[in-house]
């Protein structure tokens, strides 16, 4: 199935390193991030895995629950986390999905329906497991990110995303382009002048179209 944004997320039956659940029990009422990857013990993932391990303070500051996904099972990824702490000085103490059967991968459009794993397989095979979503609360994608093998991704913008997720979920506005934390936000054009002003006190009307006000 494609997950299209503001689609609430199957509730998957999770295999992980930290025991079994499902995805809706695990997100609970958290913002909840899962980034997935093609395999075990590779360069990349490893850089990566240590990048999110390191951040551990930040998505607790922002109540946000992270779990990764790789297509190994629970012993491989087990053994995988010491060589993850070992390269970034910070324990990966997030679950891993073992996606070793390709249902999770499948399930999240990550994968077509017809792939499998072939007897020796590398990490091109599952190619395409290279994915961040970004959950609300309430169980949907607010935010997906596809990248290839050979890009790292950037964690500080993942970051950033969230903190404009969660600064603009159920409130009428939005963020301007390169936006961080703490700065102006857009009001949204589901407010007349008056409207806005009354919501959030001073607005900059900059164009009809394009006014802004202090983040709430």
């Amino acid at each position: 199935m494609a997950l299209r944004i503001n689609d609430t997320v199957p509730n998957l039956d999770l295999k992980t390193d930290l025991g079994d659940f499902k995805l809706h029990d695990f997100i609970g009422d958290s913002w909840t991030i899962l980034f997935s990857h093609p395999k075990d013990f590779t360069p990349v993932c490893t850089t990566e895995f240590g990048a999110v391990a390191q951040l551990a303070a930040e998505w607790e500051k922002r109540g946000t629950k992270v779990i990764g996904l790789s297509v190994d099972g629970v012993d491989e990824h087990v053994e995988w986390k010491a060589d993850i702490e070992k390269f970034s000085g910070a324990p990966a103490k997030f679950p891993i999905i073992a996606d070793d059967d390709l249902a999770v991968s499948k399930a999240l459009d990550m994968l077509p329906a017809d792939a499998y794993l072939a007897d020796g397989r590398t990490a091109a095979d599952s190619a395409s497991v290279r994915v961040v979503f970004i959950f609300s609360p309430d169980k949907k994608l607010q935010l997906a990110m596809t990248y290839p093998m050979s890009i790292g991704r950037n964690f500080a913008e993942v970051l950033r995303a969230l903190d404009a997720l969660q600064a603009t979920y159920q409130t009428p506005i939005a963020t301007p382009a390169n936006w961080v934390s703490g700065q102006d936000v857009i009001v949204a054009l589901s407010l007349n002048d008056d409207e806005a002003k009354a919501k959030f006190g001073d607005i900059d009307i900059k164009l009809p179209y394009l006014r802004t006000t202090k983040q709430p």
